[in-house]
């Protein structure tokens, strides 16, 4: 096994000198980030043990794109979101742009992922507001998925979504007939392309015409699936939330000239390796780095923060009062690896200056 920051010191210096100026910010902070890690510009605690073995503990760098961070985070976004499960049947509600619309997302990140999470949201709440339907006003929770296992770009967006909604007035819970059916597919995927493509008409004209017009005219995807009462789903759901697109486990090896990792093919369900040039490897990772200051994840309806009041009606409504958020669990203590003995904090060290770039 390798380490993404041993990868980067490896490849971003012909990498950066290829592309230079062309490369943006946000991935060059990722890139300066991810070579900090746990190192003593990190800054960190120092350990020692009875037997008088010493051990420096250096802080993470904290950067969503960081393959050694945010794992906890994940576990505790999972928690907290978990106590907020309704006692209601839940669907994953997948929206999927047309291939032909992936390089110009790519190339205007902060400019679509913004217009993928309204547009998408828009549609859930218009279908599900029509009485054919629902009738209803949906709490929705989104999250932003760019990678492929192999680290292609393909942008999506997963809701999980209650089976239920607050009725017009704000006065009645209005439940899913069907635990099994939440909303028409088709319905929602001609809604999705309509709303997308007169935002990009109208707001975007000098984008609008660089998209072909055939994508105005396929079939888009939008993938409804029942999810239980929403556990499983949230937990497929918090590995987008605080990782990034290739978790440590699965880089293999790195050489000068390659690098790679393992993946599991869809079909089949085994693990391949994928071997990758250097240069094409840092394309792929870094295309999945988010602007900054973007929210991958996103919530909307009476799920959104400024709903406090619709959210304490619903509990009212259904009757329902969320279990006590639990406290952490507290952090393992430090262990010699001499003698195996929890080794006792004696000094702490500070952060180094901020770095200029990698």
């Amino acid at each position: 096994m390798v380490k993404l920051a041993e990868i980067l010191r490896r490849h971003w210096p012909a990498y950066e000198a290829r592309f230079g100026n062309a490369i943006p910010l946000a991935h060059r902070r990722a890139v300066a980030a991810i070579l900090s890690c746990r190192s003593p510009t990190q800054g960190g605690q120092l350990y020692r043990c009875d037997c008088g073995q010493t051990h420096f503990a250096f802080h993470s760098c904290g950067h969503r794109a960081c393959n050694q961070c945010g794992h906890g985070d994940a576990a505790e976004w999972s928690t907290r979101q978990t106590t907020k499960l309704l006692p209601v049947p839940y669907f994953l509600v997948t929206f999927t742009v047309p291939e032909q619309l992936r390089r110009p997302i790519r190339s205007h990140q902060a400019i679509f992922y913004p217009l993928l999470f309204g547009e998408s949201a828009g549609t859930l709440q218009d279908v599900a507001a029509h009485p054919k339907h629902l009738g209803a006003t949906l709490g929705l929770l989104g999250v932003l998925h760019t990678w492929t296992r192999q680290l292609e770009y393909h942008p999506h967006l997963h809701y999980l979504v209650p089976g239920g909604g607050l009725s017009s007035d704000g006065l009645r819970w209005k439940r899913v007939k069907n635990p099994g059916f939440f909303l028409p597919q088709p319905v929602l995927a001609a809604r999705w392309r309509n709303r997308f493509k007169e935002h990009l008409r109208t707001r975007h004209p000098e984008l609008f015409c660089q998209i072909p017009a055939k994508v105005w005219l396929i079939n888009w995807v939008v993938d409804v699936q029942p999810a239980g009462r929403g556990q499983a789903a949230l937990h497929y759901l918090a590995a987008y939330v605080q990782k990034t697109a290739l978790s440590a486990p699965r880089l293999l090896a790195c050489d000068e000239r390659t690098v790679t990792f393992i993946y599991r093919d869809r079909v089949t369900g085994r693990n391949k390796t994928c071997r990758l040039t250097g240069e094409e490897f840092l394309r792929r990772f870094l295309q999945h780095v988010l602007p900054k200051g973007f929210q991958r994840v996103r919530t909307y309806g009476w799920l959104s923060a400024a709903a406090a009041k619709r959210w304490q009606r619903i509990h009212a409504l259904l009757d329902w009062k969320a279990p006590p958020l639990q406290p952490p669990a507290a952090p393992p203590p430090i262990l010699c690896p001499c003698c195996n003995k929890p080794m006792r904090l004696v000094g702490t060290f500070p952060r180094g200056p901020p770095s200029r770039g990698p």
